[in-house]
């Protein structure tokens, strides 16, 4: 074999490579891709039960309507948005407020003998679950990505190629604490 020769192989395993690399970082970035979709899925189940729960509840929380007010402006905001930031940060206040809801639920015996509101207050603990595992999954894959475009060899493809690394689903310092009970109740 002549050093020519030599010299096509190494390209041609070169080039390879560098596809390689490539189409692996497309897949990885498709992957978090198709898995923010499963979230807005989920979150989106989610905005559809709200206006049904809040209508219910309206009839009966009385001292409640400042809390069933905010969650639809959230609702409304969150729908709306189209950064992921802000979406993150909309939907973890969401998350909190329903949570503080469901206290006050528990503060009115007729709302927890009412069917209605049940079926409702089990399909949205069952989206929440969704969302949560579907936060899981994005989180994942975004790991993996992330680590593509910053692990040796394939950082080189990525920065070349002007991959951007993507944001994680992260619960803020509110959620990452117990709720306070006493304050929620007032």
């Amino acid at each position: 074999m002549g050093g020519f020769t030599i010299f096509l192989i190494i390209v041609a395993v070169l080039i390879f490579s560098i596809i390689g690399i490539y189409n692996s970082l497309i897949a990885k970035r498709n992957q978090v891709a198709n898995i923010a979709s499963s979230v807005d899925t989920q979150l989106k189940k989610r905005y559809d039960l709200i206006p049904n729960l809040v209508t219910t509840l309206k009839a009966y929380l009385t001292h409640e309507r400042e809390v069933l007010t905010k969650i639809s402006t959230l609702r409304s905001e969150a729908m709306n948005t189209t950064n992921n930031t802000q979406k993150f940060a909309l939907n973890a206040e969401l998350s909190r407020t329903l949570g503080s809801l469901k206290i006050a639920v528990e503060n009115y015996p007729e709302l927890k003998a009412n069917e209605n509101v049940l079926h409702l207050q089990a399909t949205l603990s069952e989206v929440e679950e969704q969302i949560s595992a579907a936060r899981r999954a994005y989180n994942g894959a975004v790991m993996v990505y992330n680590n593509a475009c910053e692990m040796f060899p394939t950082n080189l493809i990525a920065s070349f190629f002007h991959f951007k690394k993507s944001e994680f689903f992260a619960a803020d310092e509110s959620e990452k604490q117990a709720p306070n009970l006493s304050e929620m109740l007032k």
